[in-house]
């Protein structure tokens, strides 16, 4: 365990920061709190001893991206000079741990408790001129002044023509402990509010806390026995399990270890101007790429771009985009009615809709109108690569590019490959994902390729356990309790019916000994309910799109649980909120094992990264496989095998799971490469 933590600390280390001491100099004096040498205390007793309470001054003189340690490490210095880009911040608790080495106790005396709880509650980094305002930095300069400054700097604190400071002493900066009450207490509302399941970012507020009323010194202890703690916690564990699994998703064998340099991808064309390809043309040109967007006809490239420019509004709303870089992004965007502008474009995105015979004829044109190096990427969620590109002679350009939406916000990108998929297309997209800011995750093609195809049991368990005698609202409540963003039932709202239809079908066609056909959402479409567009799904919306029961869903339930030929299940009645997130969640574990199988995902770590960015799955649980295998293989494989018995094939277990629970394996410690991906 605490080779894995320091694992984590290396790489912050070694990736995130440069913090240059430009002088410690060695105490001649033996810690000073002699109280605090205890196991685990080394940190706190050389940083705050020998640094801190040394007598010549230290400086750190900060570049790049200092974030944990490296800024624990300069907030112990005498003073810290940094370059205006430099990125600040302690971002442990995305670890499910908290600052350590003195970082809870510095840091509000440095930049005051407010600023402090939300850098640390939020993990949320500054740069050098915003640290320089708030005082967590003495001095802003570039980068080739940078040492010699820290230097000039340290040897004014010496000669005492600059204030000697030990910021875990600093008072300055704090209110007074009444005001301090109410600024944690309104912190810890604000953290169970946003994450009712966590238990590291109240331990965070309480050892700040203890610094407040009781001293920094006595805090420093609680600081190092609350992150011994919290190391061994279940939430750690798996978010530090997320941490590597992230960093992991764009290491492909075969491919990035074979030297090849991605192409420079200067200008993108956009297909269809709806949501998805509004959406991926904005995430194109927020990272400064050249975009044309083709639609039909006018009205619809009108409301395309309409959307984009919402889409950079809504930046602008908020504050994260000025109104002249909101001018300057647009100039990057032209609409067009042909594929004249496509000539040299570097990559095409078609995001029209699901229509098979729409998409050949798209990538027909596309293959006459674009330069012979140009990459054919597909936003499609579900068909087959292998048919939309049926009709081109350049099979080996055609690849998927699976966006979740919305796309300009959503983190995650599916990178779907064929087995003609040239291994340069897969390199230059991988360098497009880094260019604007997604997670990718390269996949094989399939019905659903990875993300979609596990979950597509997701809503099909759901409305299996209704026909069953469970109530639509409860099942929700369960989900969401659980860490899930929304249920199933207000996913299928957001998503729209007529979508969750079509793309059922999809499923029925290509899985059909594996599938619950609920006939809830055909019949309420029959009846106009479409979701959350028309205001009536399996909630009633009001103006301002707020959700609402409705209690006329039990007569679509009824009619549902006829047509399907099933009564309520008593024991089903019965039910624990445990039991229904298994049964809901079991079967999307039975599929990705599926999926790991056939080889269409390399390794168990990029699901659990796909369920997290593209489905919301909580992270704190580390993705739907981690937490698997958290309750383990052979746990699950029962409890799927007991159902399959009762309520048939659908919770069959396959036998990918079958096997690993048999020999006691492990459904994430084991990495697949199949040779149909290579």
């Amino acid at each position: 365990m605490d080779s894995e933590i320091n694992q984590v600390r290396t790489r912050w280390y070694i990736e995130y920061f440069v913090a240059l001491l430009t002088s410690i100099a060695k105490s001649p004096c033996p810690p000073t709190h002699p109280e605090n040498e205890k196991p685990g205390s080394f940190s706190i007793d050389f940083l705050t001893g020998v640094v801190e309470d040394a007598q010549k001054p230290s400086v750190a003189a900060i570049d790049g991206v200092a974030l944990g340690g490296g800024l624990e490490l300069a907030m112990v210095c005498h003073a810290r000079v940094s370059t205006p880009s430099a990125q600040l911040g302690l971002p442990e608790l995305q670890l499910g741990i908290i600052p350590g080495m003195g970082g809870t106790q510095r840091l509000p005396r440095l930049v005051g408790l407010q600023k402090a709880l939300e850098m640390m509650l939020m993990s949320k980094s500054i740069k050098g001129v915003e640290a320089h305002k708030f005082g967590l930095v003495d001095a802003i300069v570039s980068a080739d002044k940078l040492v010699s400054t820290a230097c000039s700097c340290a040897l004014e604190i010496h000669e005492h023509k600059k204030p000697w400071l030990k910021s875990l002493l600093r008072t300055d900066r704090l209110t007074d402990i009444v005001e301090a009450k109410k600024i944690l207490k309104s912190a810890r509302v604000q953290a169970l509010k946003q994450s009712a399941n966590l238990q590291h970012p109240l331990v965070c507020i309480d050892v700040i806390e203890e610094g407040i009323l009781f001293g920094p010194r006595a805090a420093l202890m609680k600081e190092v026995l609350s992150g011994k703690m919290l190391e061994q916690s279940q939430t750690s564990k798996s978010l530090r399990h997320v941490f590597f699994a992230q960093h992991a998703t764009s290491k492909i064998p075969n491919i990035t270890n074979l030297g090849l340099t991605p192409r420079r991808i200067l200008k993108a064309a956009i297909v269809g101007g709806g949501l998805m390809g509004s959406g991926i043309a904005t995430a194109f040109i927020l990272s400064d790429i050249v975009v044309v967007l083709k639609e039909v006809n006018e009205k619809f490239l009108n409301t395309g771009i309409n959307r984009i420019k919402a889409n950079l509004q809504s930046f602008v709303k908020k504050g994260r985009m000025t109104k002249d870089d909101y001018e300057n992004k647009l100039s990057l965007l032209s609409g067009v009615l042909d594929y004249e502008q496509f000539r040299d474009a570097d990559v095409v995105i078609e995001a029209v809709i699901e229509d098979i015979s729409l998409k050949q004829q798209i990538f027909s044109d596309l293959e006459r109108s674009c330069h012979s190096n140009c990459i054919f990427a597909t936003n499609t969620s579900t068909i087959d690569l292998q048919l939309i590109g049926q009709q081109t002679a350049c099979q080996d350009r055609i690849v998927g590019a699976h966006f979740f939406s919305p796309a300009h916000v959503m983190p995650l990108l599916e990178i779907v490959r064929t087995q003609q998929t040239s291994s340069q297309v897969i390199v230059d997209l991988l360098d497009v994902a880094k260019k604007i800011r997604k997670t990718p995750i390269v996949v094989g093609s399939c019905t659903g390729f990875a993300v979609n195809r596990m979950f597509f049991p997701y809503g099909q368990a759901a409305g299996l356990l209704v026909d069953y005698g469970l109530d639509v609202y409860h099942i929700d409540h369960v989900i969401t309790q659980f860490g899930m963003p929304v249920g199933p039932f207000r996913l299928a709202d957001l998503v729209g019916f007529g979508v969750a239809v079509a793309t059922g079908k999809q499923y029925y066609q290509s899985y059909p000994e594996r599938c619950y056909k609920s006939l809830l959402t055909a019949i309420m479409l029959e009846e106009n309910r479409t979701g959350e567009s028309s205001r009536k799904g399996f909630y009633l919306y009001d103006d301002k799109r707020q959700a609402s029961p409705d209690p006329d869903i039990k007569k679509y339930v009824e009619k549902s649980r006829k047509m399907a030929g099933v009564a309520q299940d008593p024991k089903l009645l019965k039910l624990t909120d445990k039991d229904i997130v298994e049964m809901v969640f079991f079967p999307v574990v039975n599929e990705a094992c599926r999926v790991l199988d056939e080889g269409i995902a390399l390794k168990a770590s990029d699901l659990d990264v796909a369920s997290i960015m593209g489905m919301g799955f909580p992270s704190f649980r580390g993705g739907v496989m981690f937490w698997a295998d958290s309750l383990s293989a052979e746990y699950v494989y029962r409890r799927l095998d007991g159902w399959s018995k009762d309520y048939g094939e659908f919770f069959k277990p396959c036998e990918y799971l079958a096997a690993r629970a048999s020999h006691g394996a492990s459904l994430v410690r084991f990495y697949r490469i199949s040779a149909s991906l290579m």
